[in-house]
């Protein structure tokens, strides 16, 4: 039998590489001679990072940049030279862990060190640009990343904008006369699992923004600079970002993602398969194993087990989830399309008890699926 075993991670307790070596050592208990594929996923959030180097195989550049408010910090991200990816984090050079409390408002901070990431991919001949911008701590439409490219924003007076939430109101025009013209020759993409809009009430400020620093009025300001920077960027380069589903993510990143690097939006998890050339690689296996800390109806909304779901159903091959707790109805796992679900936990105990326990636990659970078999 051939085995896929495609998990994300059981948060605060097994990544996705410790998840896959405990199913394999339950399923050669009473498949000694199973025929097993190992390929840990994930879906953009914590954790990204170490399964994209498994399938880029590249190695990690670090670089001193601006953090949100304009100081140096080193800085990381994953390249390799053979295939010509880069995989940049935003939260690793713009992101609100970055920031202490009192230090948080997206009024004053800036995107611009994301930017300086990509920027130094670009030096080192990168073709592709995979770009996750969760976790941020901006809301500057992008201003950053675009000025550490060469664009510039200038005011009325034709004075040049420092890069911050606080200066999208002053926006009047956009000077491409110094943009870096290896932009032309780079395919960009952006892991983005949100839909909100740039502006209004289900935009970037008003969902967002408060949990950046921002006051009440402050958001209220935010989402009026939001609606002007959609007006000049109509009027500069004939885009209409104002209602794209996503262009509201990272604090407008998302729409200017789509304007300054004329990148393409889509969810983490189908980023990470086509890294890992998942689809292919799961032809012709009797059953897919998957797995996350927790199954519920977020799960619907994509998160990695619903990735591997849509796989899976390409080929019709069945899934099996093995998850930390199950919080489905008999329905929901029909509508999924999930073949098998089990909660791995063993007896009564606490909740760090169970977290301890999980691989030895995992073990003991793909074993029993597999005997069922």
């Amino acid at each position: 039998m051939k085995f896929v075993i495609a998990p994300d991670k059981f948060k605060g307790s097994l990544n996705g590489f410790e998840f896959c070596d405990a199913v394999e050592e339950g399923i050669q208990q009473v498949f000694p001679d199973a025929e097993i594929l190992k390929m840990p996923l994930a879906d953009g959030g914590d954790g990204t990072i170490e399964v994209v180097k498994h399938y880029l195989q590249g190695q990690k550049i670090t670089k001193t940049v601006n953090d949100p408010l304009f100081r140096p910090i080193s800085s990381s991200y994953l390249y390799s030279d053979k295939s010509k990816i880069a995989y940049i984090e935003m939260a690793e050079a713009s992101g609100l862990k970055l920031l202490k409390t009192d230090e948080r408002n997206c009024m004053h901070t800036s995107s611009v060190g994301t930017g300086e990431l990509i920027s130094d991919a670009l030096e080192r001949g990168c073709k592709e640009i995979i770009l996750g911008i969760g976790g941020s701590a901006t809301n500057d439409a992008g201003m950053g990343v675009a000025t550490a490219l060469g664009f510039r924003f200038l005011d009325k007076n034709g004075k040049v904008l420092e890069p911050i939430g606080r200066n999208l109101e002053k926006i009047n025009t956009v000077d491409r006369s110094q943009v870096n013209p290896k932009l032309a020759n780079i395919e960009v993409k952006v892991a983005c699992d949100v839909t909100n809009t740039l502006y209004g009430k289900n935009g970037a400020a008003f969902i967002y923004a408060a949990q950046k620093g921002a006051s009440d009025d402050e958001v209220k300001a935010l989402d009026r600079g939001l609606q002007n920077f959609s007006k000049v960027i109509m009027e500069a380069f004939g885009k209409d970002v104002s209602q794209f589903p996503g262009g509201g993510a990272a604090g407008g990143l998302g729409a200017g993602a789509l304007v300054f690097l004329d990148a393409s939006l889509t969810s983490g998890i189908d980023l990470v398969k086509s890294l890992a050339n998942f689809d292919e690689a799961i032809q012709g296996a009797d059953w897919i194993i998957t797995g996350e800390g927790q199954l519920d109806a977020q799960t619907l909304s994509g998160k990695t087990i619903d990735g591997v779901i849509r796989s899976a159903r390409e080929w019709q091959i069945p899934v099996a989830a093995l998850c930390g707790s199950v919080d489905i109805s008999i329905s929901l796992q029909e509508e999924l399309g999930l073949r098998y679900v089990n909660s791995i936990v063993q007896g009564v105990s606490t909740l760090q008890e169970a977290m301890d326990a999980s691989y030895e636990n995992l073990v003991l659970a793909s074993y029993n699926f597999a005997s069922v078999l």
